[in-house]
């Protein structure tokens, strides 16, 4: 593979959170390497990984992280174009006076059917809001992400799709990384 490869971002769900499923970027960097990746980098502990392919598919990187680490990983991947749309396509970031401490996005492995976004919709979040676009929930917690009703696995169960949640800072420089 070379330079000339399409970049991907690996998106891994629950990893090195509260002590559990320990996972060192290192070691995560020379998995993603032993599967023939290039230009591979990892930012902070979360499981956040750029890397070029010719293709990919979550399914191989799940079982090759399993087999390195020792516990199922799942894993979202989002091609760069995708990605960079994500990035610049937040419909609350722009929003004057809003602080983007209390912006995430919710990724998606696909986007939810009709029937689990209309019941998204009817869930009492008070002040909380969100956006569909795509494979990414846009989210506002204007009183902080550690009181939000809409949090990552609540959103998981009622869309019916694997989801990873990051803030938005977190975004922001995977998007600059990229």
């Amino acid at each position: 593979m070379n330079q000339s490869s399409p970049k991907f971002l690996a998106l891994l769900r629950g990893i090195n959170v509260g002590g559990n499923k320990k996972v060192p970027m290192a070691q995560l960097k020379t998995v993603f390497q032993d599967l023939g990746y290039t230009d591979v980098s990892t930012y902070i502990q979360t499981g956040n990984v750029w890397f070029r392919a010719p293709q990919v598919e979550a399914a191989t990187l799940e079982a090759a992280l399993a087999a390195a680490f020792g516990f199922p990983i799942l894993t979202l991947v989002f091609p760069q174009p995708e990605f960079t749309a994500i990035a610049t396509g937040n419909p609350f970031a722009q929003e004057p006076g809003l602080d983007p401490a209390h912006l995430h996005v919710t990724f998606l492995s696909q986007p939810p059917a009709a029937a689990a976004l209309k019941a998204l919709a009817a869930v009492p979040a008070g002040r909380e809001r969100f956006s569909l676009a795509g494979r990414a929930l846009y989210l506002h917690f204007p009183d902080g992400y550690g009181r939000a009703k809409l949090e990552n696995n609540f959103l998981g169960r009622t869309l019916g799709v694997t989801t990873t949640t990051r803030n938005w800072k977190t975004v922001s420089v995977l998007h600059a990384l990229a």
